[in-house]
């Protein structure tokens, strides 16, 4: 993770809304100190530990932190997380935006845990997509791989992924793979997207990396992946969630890939306790 572009986001996310001062926490004298409890209220799998450290460390207030859980740890309900001891009013403005993030980061390592155990001791490797909330990707690929999942590419920059609307534009699949070929590094992975055994044959014809058979069912993915060659990957993916994940275990393809990751997961329930400290 870029510990600088992490405090960078956070600066912002506190100012947004900070503002020019939190009129909530003015009726707390500035030397009154607390104890803040971070609790889980439901079962889990918790992501966030830096989101707390670095959210504290940026305000250069003196504060302390006793870990119960770390990064990855599942939780059961009505667990202490960690104890935080700083002054009353940092615990008030910090609250909300701390619990928003770790919040939405549990729930994506705690879904992600979820599909991992669907998967079992299977060769296949789930992995995100980048239907991920702009501003929050960084973030959002930790937490899948907090929650035992692997990252696909982070972005438009580091991989080619050539899809069907941009297969549109040529001849052929094998021109726009030689297209790409000629403009990228040769350290750069191709990966196509497959929806009919033609595809199929003339991805494998073009010696991509990597092929995704999108959309199909496991039945013809386990029919079709016999064509291709060891030195391809194959990755499943289009539509799939934690109800029919378990269908797609034996097909036979190297990864599968879910956006439900990322994009409508349920927040980890996390809540925040603070106390007067004497």
């Amino acid at each position: 993770m870029n510990q600088l572009l992490l405090e960078d986001q956070l600066k912002q996310f506190f100012n947004e809304d900070i503002g020019y001062d939190d009129l909530s926490a003015r009726i707390i004298p500035e030397t009154k100190k607390g104890c803040a409890r971070f609790l889980v209220k439901a079962p889990g799998t918790f992501c966030g530990k830096t989101i707390i450290e670095t959210s504290y460390k940026l305000f250069g207030e003196p504060y302390a932190i006793r870990w119960y859980k770390q990064d990855g740890d599942r939780c059961v309900a009505n667990e202490v997380i960690c104890e935080v001891r700083a002054p009353y009013r940092l615990l008030l403005s910090t609250e909300r935006v701390i619990l928003n993030l770790i919040r939405h980061l549990s729930g994506i390592a705690t879904a992600t845990q979820q599909a991992v155990q669907v998967l079992e001791d299977s060769a296949t490797k789930l992995v995100d997509t980048r239907k991920t909330t702009p501003g929050l990707r960084m973030l959002e690929k930790y937490a899948v791989t907090c929650g035992g999942g692997h990252n696909h590419r982070f972005a438009l920059y580091d991989a080619v992924m050539l899809k069907e609307n941009h297969l549109a534009c040529f001849d052929s699949l094998a021109e726009a793979v030689n297209q790409s070929r000629n403009q990228v590094s040769h350290l750069t992975k191709i990966e196509v997207e497959i929806e009919t055994r033609q595809q199929l044959k003339a991805a494998i014809e073009a010696d991509v990396d990597v092929i995704m058979f999108d959309n199909l069912a496991p039945s013809t993915i386990a029919e079709w992946i016999t064509d291709v060659p060891k030195t391809i990957l194959t990755e499943a993916s289009g539509t799939i969630t934690l109800k029919n994940l378990h269908t797609y275990k034996t097909c036979g393809v190297n990864f599968i890939s879910m956006g439900a990751l990322t994009h409508s997961v349920k927040a980890l329930d996390i809540s925040l306790l603070i106390e007067e400290e004497s």
